[in-house]
């Protein structure tokens, strides 16, 4: 810094102030300052830089389930809000989630010295290991509602489930099933739950419910088993992939989506506008969901004390897999 001070012809305070953004620093001099940089080819010193500040500038990101949209799209959130709010991310995926696995994990990123934590493992074991994990920074869980020392940050899963239940039942459907997540899946459970309200409220029975996996095998299996059945004339079914299996094993087995069966997905991925027919769906927005989370930790890590669970609304995007169903 004092070489890019004698170079500029400013003082290293001066210098301080360009490089953390200070406003009281003129155009002319900042211009200065930031060429005398380019020339020296300076880089901050960031391990000196957090003995001063006590401050890495590094969250620590938990995940597991990556190879899923849901999950790694979430990922994405959180990294690209982090880098707008100035810090990096280090990543540590789970190959399985155990309570050792959790603590581990949590226990590494400790000896890393982050700033702070978020936890995208979508399992409801997840947060009861946290309780007993002391961490020393602040943690934000991702689908979890937080309590006195976590902050939670989460979509509205069993309204989205609502969403297209309702949007199923308003084109005169009267026996919609489901083909849902892994029961050990938060996500999963709370669409499940707004499956059954939204059928109920509506004075309906249930349809069948099929547990599933996630993947378009899965639903391409369950989609076969149904259109031998032919049980419902509405399918809700808990991701869009399992749905892309559904629709190929819909037009296998000569079932007209949607005048036959109409079908609904979750997650409104890019690629279920191009499904054949473009898949209706219920949207999460991921990259507000990652904002929010790091909204929460910075607020934290500014002093603030945790508070209830940050929560985005998911919303229905209408295609050509839903129809108007008549006797």
């Amino acid at each position: 810094m004092e070489d890019v001070a004698r170079v500029a012809g400013v003082s290293h305070q001066t210098v301080s102030r360009v490089l953390n953004n200070h406003p009281n620093v003129s155009s002319t001099t900042r211009e200065r300052v930031e060429q005398a940089i380019t020339e020296l080819g300076y880089r901050r010193n960031t391990a000196a830089r957090s003995l001063v500040t006590r401050r890495s500038q590094t969250i620590g990101v938990l995940g597991s389930e990556m190879a899923q949209y849901g999950p790694s799209r979430t990922l994405l959130g959180v990294q690209q809000a982090a880098r707008d709010s100035g810090y990096f991310v280090s990543i540590a995926s789970l190959r399985e989630v155990t309570p050792a696995s959790i603590k581990d994990a949590i226990a590494h990123f400790m000896d890393q010295g982050v700033d702070g934590i978020v936890v995208i493992v979508p399992h409801p074991g997840t947060f009861e290991v946290l309780q007993d994990v002391t961490a020393h920074v602040p943690l934000v869980a991702v689908g979890s509602a937080g309590d006195e020392r976590l902050s939670g940050a989460m979509v509205n899963q069993r309204q989205g489930a609502r969403l297209a239940v309702e949007h199923l039942v308003e084109l005169g459907h009267t026996r919609i099933g489901h083909l849902s997540g892994p029961a050990d899946w938060i996500d999963a459970a709370a669409r499940i739950d707004g499956w059954r309200d939204a059928v109920t409220e509506a004075g309906l029975e249930p349809g069948a419910m099929i547990e599933g996996d996630w993947s378009a095998e899965c639903g391409y299996r369950a989609g076969l088993s149904i259109a031998q059945e032919r049980t419902v004339t509405a399918l809700f079914v808990a991701n869009d992939q399992m749905a892309l299996g559904v629709l190929r094993a819909f037009h296998e087995s000569g079932v007209q989506v949607p005048s036959d069966i109409s079908v609904v997905g979750f997650d409104d991925q890019p690629e279920s506008a191009y499904f054949i027919p473009p898949l209706t769906t219920v949207a999460q927005d991921f990259e507000e969901l990652g904002r929010r989370s790091i909204d929460l930790l910075v607020e934290r890590l500014e002093g603030g004390d945790p508070r209830p669970a940050v929560t985005v609304e998911p919303y229905l995007v209408v295609r050509s897999t839903t129809a108007t169903f008549s006797n």
